[in-house]
């Protein structure tokens, strides 16, 4: 009887367990989930989620991610909802319903066949991928921060590469001990300013044979002429003045035209040498989204939505966050919502309401309108910076500091509060600064 209950149920399924389908399968779990008004089904192809921005912090060493990640089947568990381990890879319109990969285990044996999901609402919130833009060796020479798994990676490797350089006979060689940061954006930088920390400490900890001063170097490379070309020019300069502090070595107006197993080549001729390079220069909705059973899909990927979020050519199917291409009500015909949280979080916030009126029968949409609140970059222990946009004036504060640092830090418990509540995570908070006192301050394997 419960079975024949649940297929007569409204099918709610999301795919993609970031923070914007996360929080969204939350709030639809607490309501609609635990009322038996519906099924939500989120569905992911790892086992666990980790904010992405905090990504740079695991690549860098200066955060454990054990410590922050959420297990997804203890938070369906927890909120009404089902999740379920997998990566989209086909959809089938006429049939409402989508094809999940099999899953396999690290020896290459199968775990999980290949199963469909019928929907009546499919929302995708897949995210978005780092963007190679096709330059030769850039996919097997480096390394990109979009998944924790990549971000653990790099972080063995510089480990590793600290110790090789410790237990060597010979001196430091070129490149070595040389981190390349291809992409000047928020994740670059970011990551920029946590290496120049991390690997200061980890040389602490009885690496005695390496100078971090001399030994190790951080280079950044952006195409463009300045730091953060997305942010204001004066975020940027003031960005810009603290990674030269750092001695960061700052390569912008430069276009990567090679990555090898050796370093980085330049189109105006420079060779950067570094066997570790991070690649943090634009990104791209995943590839199995291109056309996808017919729907419309840009240059990059992303799935062409309108104001509603529902994309252009099928009404039961949602995309929001870096995957949507969705309009900016603005003068620019072509400008789209940019990949960023905020956005993301907003969306998640009126994709709650839609889908509550879809479920209650209702044909009224909400439609999204973005607002932008400002950008925040944080640079470790040094310092952040940031502006916050004036709703009355219309203009922006420029704020940097103590004041920034907090303003950064509550992003991401605003992010903890939408998955656990206000009290679980004023708890989680107070262990995790109890616990730091008796731990190193960075991640020592």
């Amino acid at each position: 009887m419960r079975d024949n209950q649940q297929q007569d149920l409204h099918h709610v399924v999301i795919v993609g367990g970031g923070a914007g389908g996360l929080e969204l399968a939350t709030k639809l779990g607490d309501s609609l989930g635990r009322k038996g008004k519906a099924t939500i089904t989120l569905i992911d192809h790892s086992k666990t989620h980790v904010w992405k921005p905090l990504l740079h912090e695991i690549a860098a060493g200066s955060m454990n991610p054990e410590k922050h990640e959420l297990v997804y089947l203890a938070q369906a568990h927890w909120h009404h909802f089902k999740f379920r381990l997998g990566k989209m890879d086909a959809l089938n319109r006429a049939k409402q319903e989508i094809s999940i990969a099999p899953n396999y285990d690290e020896d290459g044996n199968e775990v999980i066949p290949r199963r469909t999901f019928k929907y009546d609402t499919l929302v995708i919130a897949v995210g978005s991928t780092t963007n190679d833009f096709g330059i030769k060796g850039a996919r097997e020479h480096s390394i990109a921060l979009d998944t924790q798994e990549q971000a653990e990676r790099f972080h063995r490797r510089l480990h590793n590469a600290l110790l090789r350089a410790q237990t060597q006979t010979t001196p430091v060689q070129p490149g070595q001990l040389e981190v390349v940061i291809v992409g000047a954006g928020a994740t670059g930088v970011e990551l920029s300013a946590e290496l120049h920390n991390t690997t200061r400490e980890l040389a602490a900890y009885g690496l005695d044979k390496i100078d971090a001063d001399r030994d190790v170097k951080i280079s950044l490379i952006e195409a463009s002429e300045r730091v953060l070309p997305a942010l204001p020019p004066k975020l940027s300069h003031s960005v810009e003045l603290e990674l030269k502090k750092l001695n960061v070595h700052l390569y912008t107006g430069e276009r990567v035209t090679e990555v090898t197993s050796e370093g980085i080549h330049t189109h105006s001729g420079k060779f950067i040498p570094s066997s570790l390079v991070v690649w943090a220069a634009g990104i791209k909705a995943p590839d199995f989204l291109h056309e996808i059973d017919g729907l419309e899909t840009n240059r990059i990927n992303q799935l062409v939505v309108n104001r509603t979020l529902q994309t252009t050519l099928d009404a039961n199917i949602f995309a929001f966050g870096d995957c949507a291409a969705c309009p900016v009500v603005s003068s620019k015909a072509d400008e789209n919502v940019p990949p960023r949280a905020q956005a993301a979080h907003q969306q998640a916030s009126m994709l709650y309401k839609t889908i509550k009126n879809r479920v209650a029968g209702k044909s009224h949409l909400p439609e999204y309108t973005y607002r932008d609140y400002g950008s925040l970059v944080n640079l470790g222990r040094y310092t952040t910076v940031g502006n916050l946009m004036g709703s009355i004036s219309g203009g922006s504060l420029f704020i940097e500091g103590l004041i920034a640092r907090l303003m950064y830090q509550s992003l991401y418990q605003m992010h903890l509060m939408a998955l656990h509540g206000f009290w679980s995570t004023a708890l989680q908070a107070l262990a995790r600064t109890i616990s730091r006192r008796t731990e190193s301050q960075v991640k020592l394997h």
